[in-house]
């Protein structure tokens, strides 16, 4: 276990860097560390080396971390949501979450709603609508019953389409074109917009998640079993589940807020994690964060790559890769989702 959580580790390191290096704008390889030293030491470039310097530690590198980050969070809520609602085919955007959030983001992108906030109009924007979906979803889907996984995927989808159709609406109603093409990037995920000041404020939203689900995984192992061998195990179902409902909710409109709407990271992480290191919750969630980081920062590198010096949404390229990836799994005898 150990060895293969390090050689992730060392795979996401490499990843960074060749994250960093590689892009439309060649920059020499030799260069890059010269750069990232003078960036993390404060030293000095020479003026010839300025366009360079700023491409690399100004755009590409806070670009990459925030990718690793957000992979990560992806893939540890992808983990928590599939046990949440013991569905093998659920992923961070089933609870309506994502949809909700893009609400808010087109309402700045398309309407110019929260002007004032500036630069941060879009990411809190985002968040908020996200919240306010989690709410929504929270208050339709409880029962005296509690949470059950039932309720919660049919309310976070039915509300995922009201949420989606009042986006579409204002896009189309939208009065420029560019407008409109900056929504659908937003709508199909991008970390074009990644900046500084965004990786902190993730980086600590996913780490706090991922080390809260660590705590838990022994629950979500109980959990994964049914409610009623949870309860036997004295694990309250209903009330985890508000739990993991609240981590996953904040960390899922945070990743959300600054990256967009990236699919099948959620999805299919979990199911490949599995595969090699089998269902326990404690293995599961020490491996599909570096696994979802490594997956999206080159998922990211692609999209840079292909269309240059014109660039992609990082969902396609996910999509891409997701869906043959998807469906060899389903075909795989050896494996069967959900245990079923």
């Amino acid at each position: 276990m150990l060895p293969l959580t390090l050689g992730l580790g060392l795979l996401l390191l490499l990843s960074l860097v060749c994250g960093v290096g590689l892009g439309a704008a060649e920059v020499g390889w030799a260069d890059v560390p010269r750069f990232l030293w003078a960036g993390l030491t404060g030293g000095t470039v020479s003026a010839g080396d300025a366009a360079a310097y700023t491409i690399v530690w100004e755009i590409r590198l806070p670009r990459v971390l925030l990718g690793a980050v957000v992979g990560a969070g992806l893939a540890a809520v992808g983990v928590a949501v599939q046990a949440m609602v013991r569905n093998a085919l659920a992923d961070p955007f089933v609870l309506g979450i994502s949809s909700g959030a893009a609400v808010g983001a087109n309402a700045v992108i398309l309407m110019g709603a929260f002007a004032g906030l500036g630069v941060w109009a879009l990411s809190v924007s985002a968040f908020a609508s996200a919240l306010a979906a989690m709410a929504l979803v929270y208050a339709v889907a409880r029962s005296p019953r509690g949470l059950t996984p039932l309720r919660l995927i049919l309310t976070g989808t039915a509300l995922a389409y009201g949420f989606e159709a009042l986006t579409t609406v204002m896009v189309f109603g939208a009065a420029r074109g560019e407008a409109a093409r900056s929504a659908m990037m937003w709508l199909l995920g991008s970390l074009g917009g990644a900046t500084w000041a965004k990786v902190p404020i993730a980086a600590v939203t996913v780490a706090a998640g991922w080390l809260w689900l660590r705590w838990r995984a022994e629950a979500l192992n109980a959990l994964a079993m049914g409610d009623e061998t949870s309860a036997a195990l004295g694990v309250p179902p209903s009330r985890l589940r508000r739990e993991l409902f609240l981590v996953t909710a904040a960390v899922t409109g945070t990743v959300v807020a600054v990256s967009g709407a990236i699919g099948f990271v959620g999805l299919m992480v979990p199911h490949v994690v599995r595969m090699v290191v089998g269902a326990d919750h404690r293995r599961v969630l020490a491996v599909a964060p570096f696994a979802g980081a490594v997956l999206l920062v080159w998922a990211d590198v692609l999209s840079r790559l292909l269309l240059a010096p014109a660039e992609l949404p990082v969902g396609v390229i996910t999509a891409v890769v997701g869906v043959p990836a998807f469906i060899l799994l389903m075909r795989r005898g050896g494996y069967a989702f959900g245990g079923g």
